[in-house]
């Protein structure tokens, strides 16, 4: 080893999943969105204005966009925080609200993300084991810990906790920050967002990535009292004095005004969803009831890792991990119902239906 080795922040990344770089593929394993962004978005693509690439981002321009979700949740301006994507948002709560000596808690089996922040941050933290069936147990974020946080819908699992089972965990933990990555909310569950009028200690993270059909314009924001926010923008602001591209922020507006066309896409996802949940049901394949979009799946005869294989052979990717309590799962993306189609076509071959 180098001596100046000895220096190096180690940590295990994260691995995002596969990105295939093919035509005619079927990408289901990243949870990406398979419908277009709003109309308005890819109208004022061809308005941008080519000076503006060579300027750094103007702060009026993270205003309009904090302001169209201000007035689309209802909240005032200084509630809101944005950032590039929601995982530059979570990082930067990690490095922001956690740094007691006390561990911060969440779920075992959960966006893996969580436990290579608190690595690299040097926050201690203790998983909570998921019940047999996958589910939080409110009563494992009772005790003395420095912070709480975990998704709701929880991923890779897709199950929702009802608001009142997340006010139990806030309620119970008033002396730290807790965070509630709300990523897929907008598929099925109710956002806890009218609680931070309630707790001040209650931060609540969304993203553009999924509903709205702007993963590659990585903007995420995440809401909670004026004080949590200003918090979070002078941790941001130490490290980059700037925030989102000039396009991204122009175009998350347009995203934003689109209240129709966001609503008949989510519609479609969750309607495509129940669908899937029939046709995998009838191939054998078990799985909780999902409010996200993607369902996680376990086949009763066929490891999922066969499974897994067999339909990358064919241009089809999930997403499969090979971790403990979960090796035997597939987490699938739900994409257009003819995506959707092709891939039970596959899998009646593979299951032998």
């Amino acid at each position: 080893m180098m001596k100046w080795e000895e220096n190096v922040r180690r940590v295990v990344p994260y691995t995002p999943g596969e990105q295939p770089d093919r035509a005619n593929v079927i990408k289901l394993n990243t949870n990406e969105n398979p419908y277009p962004p709003a109309p308005g978005v890819v109208k004022s693509i061809a308005a941008l204005e080519q000076d503006k690439m060579r300027l750094y981002p103007a702060f009026p321009e993270q205003t309009h966009l904090a302001e169209a979700l201000a007035s689309y949740y209802q909240i005032d301006r200084d509630q809101i925080f944005i950032g590039v994507g929601s995982d530059d948002v979570l990082s930067l709560a990690f490095m922001t609200f956690f740094q007691s000596d006390r561990p911060i808690l969440f779920p075992d089996i959960t966006y893996s993300f969580y436990d290579v922040w608190a690595d690299l941050y040097k926050i201690p933290y203790e998983t909570k084991a998921l019940n047999e069936h996958f589910g939080i147990r409110t009563e494992d974020y009772r005790q003395p810990n420095g912070g709480v946080v975990f998704p709701n819908p929880n991923a890779p699992t897709g199950i929702l906790l009802d608001t009142g089972q997340v006010e139990e965990i806030i309620a119970a933990n008033r002396d730290v920050v807790v965070i509630v990555d709300e990523a897929y909310i907008d598929f099925g569950g109710a956002s806890c967002l009218p609680l931070i009028r309630k707790y001040d200690n209650l931060l609540v993270v969304q993203t553009f990535s999924k509903s709205r059909s702007m993963a590659g314009m990585r903007i995420g924001y995440a809401m909670g009292n004026p004080k949590l926010i200003r918090y979070l923008n002078d941790v941001k602001y130490s490290v980059n004095s700037y925030t989102l591209n000039y396009a991204s922020l122009q175009l998350g507006v347009e995203a934003v005004l689109d209240a129709a066309y966001f609503e008949e896409t989510c519609g479609k996802i969750v309607r495509t969803r129940e669908r899937a949940k029939e046709e995998l049901g009838r191939l054998g394949f078990v799985f909780p009831d999902s409010y996200g979009n993607f369902i996680f799946a376990s086949h009763k005869r066929i490891p999922a890792q066969e499974i897994f294989e067999r339909l990358k052979e064919n241009d089809i990717y999930v997403r499969w991990w090979n971790k403990e309590r979960i090796r035997n799962y597939l987490r699938i993306t739900i994409g257009t119902d003819a995506q959707m189609e092709a891939l039970y076509r596959r899998l009646r071959e593979i299951v032998g239906d």
